[in-house]
């Protein structure tokens, strides 16, 4: 009985145990399954509120596999930590970080072809910034990237990391630059029509060779590469070849990671002619024949595409004239294959009539709006042309402040109004320059200048400069507003001591003292017209025993007070080195307001350039003046006209003209003609070195003085010099090399066959 009773109780006893194991459903989870803490451990830097806060499980949650691994990830992807771990001990979850080092300095060794500036501009890691070795990986194939866009593909880029206290370390990228990886050939597949030398021609990546050390074009750049693609089907479709394509353009490194084999495959296609050439319109302003004169290429020429875009850009011009803002013409072309002719029919779809409801400048970080704002030929209100905008963006290229100009228009905040948009890029428009050269005018030369062409970002410009040569000493200090009073009129001084040296051809020396005041307007946009008014002291001295007697008689010092005016009508491409286009200035002086001097002097020069082909420019040019004393007065030797060198080339400079017989000093002239035409045109020489040659011819004459006396050779005879010469555009600056000859002259002449001008600055 007792063993019964022990053997139930056993068995009650062990159900009740079983029982109390298997909680029932709705109860709490076991104590154990809650993270009653969380432990951080191994961190530095971070605060523990801040780990916490990008772990997915928090105090008082159930344990879950899937959001602590989650957690991990999320603690990985912050960047701040090179190791965690996260585990678990009862209810406690411990969180255990490496923290990424901080960078403490960042160093470039082995680059001298870029500086660390730019090379610290284009990564991503910096001084006090947490290190992980993506980032650096990143930026070591950042600075590589640099270097093959330099063309050095054998450059190499090692990251080393220096280890220092306090979890910090110092990120030095060790650089190997190698040589420049230059194009060793350029080949051409598929071209029948044109051989590999002209279509090089063409392109901007040139090959390697011994001359182009001042240019990176024999350097692979593969954005180089890309754009030589387009200038290849810009060349074969302006040449009538519609259906040219480039199949491909492949650069091949050689083995020894030094030369590139560059190789283009074209198709070239047929070549085609135009056949009929239409325009179509319905806008009512607009006059068809009008548009039709406009469309400059002719039946049964070969097809351009260069022309078609040109007609394009005309009517487009055409059509804002009359307030089409955004008129669509569109080129509609019809290949007749067999015939091998292309139908172009220009077609002006209807555009709204709009006005500029707004001009917004942006990029001008130093230059006032109002410089920009007054170059404009539209203002906000205003019906929109083309042309005038046209105008306006190139009269603010002209300022010469800026590097980049774009200008472009969006729809408004209605279907009839526009708002024209202008970024531009600011360039440096200060000059410290300290020049050099020589010439034989001149002689040995040097210079020194401080100029600032926009001065307090107002478009004010000054300048001060010192020039020393052997026959040349001058200083000047110079001032121009262009926009005196906030009107369209500019004005200026100019303060300036001159002391020229003319004992070789006249024997004496010139000192001049005094100062201009001038100012200036357009007309119209290709008339201006300036005034000036001279004060200054002129000084003839140093003239030995031996000189002229009629120079002798002008020793000593006179006042000229003059007012003059120019007015110059000027439609060339360019006014530094013009391709095209023509000028004509007329100019005129007046002294006898007060002073010693009475004289009017009026001079009239002008110039036409034509170019036959891209390179080859022919011009033609001439000047004439005229000087006649008032009051009685004779005209004094400092302010007649001298000939010779730049504007005869083949005679010293006064070597024409009015002559003392006895001495052979020259007197200068009160009349004077000369004219030139010239041809400039390549030698055959690679394009990189900057060489053209030059064939001109000169004629002019210079006569009259007031002194008379048998011993004076005065006549207006023709004199004329023909030569060649060679220009090249240096980067050290522009040289000129012309030998002339003379083939019509007086006995009396002086002659120098040889000029040279050298020059730059630095």
């Amino acid at each position: 009985m007792n063993g019964y009773v022990r053997a139930v109780t056993r068995g009650l006893f062990l159900v009740c145990a079983l029982a109390l194991s298997f909680p029932a459903a709705g109860q709490a989870p076991p104590v154990s399954d809650i993270i009653r803490e969380i432990r951080i451990e191994g961190n530095q830097r971070l605060e523990i509120g801040t780990i916490e806060s990008y772990l997915l499980v928090k105090r008082g949650d159930r344990y879950d596999a899937a959001r602590v691994d989650s957690s991990l990830k999320a603690l990985y992807a912050t960047g701040f930590f090179a190791d965690v771990t996260i585990h678990r001990e009862a209810d406690v979850l411990f969180v255990t970080v490496q923290e990424n080092p901080v960078i403490n300095r960042l160093a470039f060794e082995g680059n001298e072809r870029i500086s660390d500036e730019t090379l610290q501009a284009e990564i991503q890691s910096r001084p006090r910034v947490v290190y992980t070795r993506a980032r650096v990986e990143r930026d070591a194939t950042r600075v590589l990237e640099i270097y093959r866009r330099s063309g050095r593909f054998a450059a190499t880029v090692q990251p080393k990391v220096i280890e220092l206290p306090e979890n910090r370390v110092d990120l030095v990228f060790e650089i190997n630059e190698g040589d420049v990886t230059q194009i060793r050939k350029i080949s051409f597949v598929g071209n029948r029509k044109f051989s590999d030398g002209q279509l090089r021609s063409v392109i901007l990546t040139k090959e390697a060779r011994w001359y182009r050390f001042f240019t990176s074009d024999d350097t692979y750049d593969p954005d180089r590469l890309s754009f030589d693609r387009e200038l290849l089907r810009r060349f074969y479709l302006k040449n009538g070849y519609a259906d040219f394509r480039v199949v491909s353009a492949v650069a091949e490194l050689a083995p020894n990671k030094e030369k590139f084999l560059v190789t283009f495959t074209v198709e070239e296609g047929e070549r085609y002619r135009f056949s009929k050439v239409k325009v179509e319109t319905h806008l009512e302003d607009l006059d068809l024949t009008e548009l039709r004169e406009l469309v400059t290429v002719e039946d049964g020429t070969w097809y351009d595409a260069e022309e078609v875009e040109k007609i394009i850009d005309a009517m487009t011009n055409f059509a804002g004239r009359f307030g089409y803002a955004f008129v669509n013409i569109t080129p509609q072309i019809r290949r007749n294959v067999e015939a091998r002719t292309i139908d172009v029919t220009f077609v002006l779809e209807e555009g709204p009539r709009v006005f500029v409801e707004r001009i917004n400048i942006t990029g001008n970080l130093r230059t006032l709006d109002e410089v920009i704002r007054r170059e404009f030929r539209l203002i906000e209100g205003d019906s929109y042309n083309t042309a005038k905008l046209n105008l306006s963006e190139q009269r603010v290229r002209n300022l010469g402040f800026f590097e980049r100009v774009d200008v472009e228009t969006v729809p408004g905040s209605a279907p009839d109004r526009t708002v024209v948009n202008v970024n531009i890029e600011e360039k440096a428009t200060g000059e410290l320059s300290v020049g050099g050269g020589f010439s034989s005018v001149e002689g040995v030369l040097g210079n020194l200048a401080i100029r600032e062409r926009n001065f307090l970002g107002r478009g004010q410009d000054l300048r001060a400069a010192l020039l020393i040569s052997q026959r040349t000493q001058e200083a000047d200090i110079s001032f121009t507003e262009p926009y005196f009073l906030g009107r369209s009129i500019s004005a200026g001084f100019d303060l300036f001591r001159i002391t020229l040296n003319r004992q070789d051809e006249s024997s004496f020396d010139e000192k001049s003292l005094g100062f201009v005041l001038r100012t200036g307007y357009r007309v119209t946009e290709s008339l201006r017209q300036s005034w000036r008014y001279t004060l200054r002291r002129d000084e003839i001295t140093d003239v030995p025993a031996s000189a002229s007697v009629f120079i002798q008689a002008q020793r000593g010092e006179t006042t000229t007070s003059s007012i003059g005016q120019t007015l110059l009508y000027d439609l060339r491409n360019d006014r530094f080195d013009p391709t095209d286009g023509y000028f004509a200035q007329l100019a005129a002086d007046v002294a006898g307001l007060g002073g010693d001097i009475n004289y009017l002097r009026t001079v009239l020069t002008g110039g036409y350039f034509y170019p036959f082909t891209k390179d080859w420019v022919g011009s033609i040019g001439g000047r004439a003046g005229i000087i006649f004393g008032l009051a009685d007065d004779d005209v004094r030797i400092n302010d007649r006209f001298f000939l010779g060198q730049a504007t005869m080339r083949g005679f010293d400079l006064g070597g024409i003209g009015p002559r003392d017989a006895s001495t052979g000093d020259a007197l200068g002239g009160n009349r004077f003609f000369a004219a030139t035409a010239e041809l400039r045109f390549p030698l055959g020489l690679p394009k990189a070195l900057g060489i053209s040659g030059v064939v001109f011819t000169d004629a002019g004459s210079l006569w009259d003085v007031d002194d008379s006396g048998p011993n004076i050779l005065d006549t207006e005879s023709l004199r004329a010099s023909v030569g060649v010469g060679v220009a090249w555009r240096s980067p050290f600056g522009p040289i000129r090399l012309d030998i002339g000859f003379p083939i019509l002259k007086e006995d009396f002449d002086d002659e120098e066959p040889l000029r040279f001008n050298f020059g730059t600055r630095f």
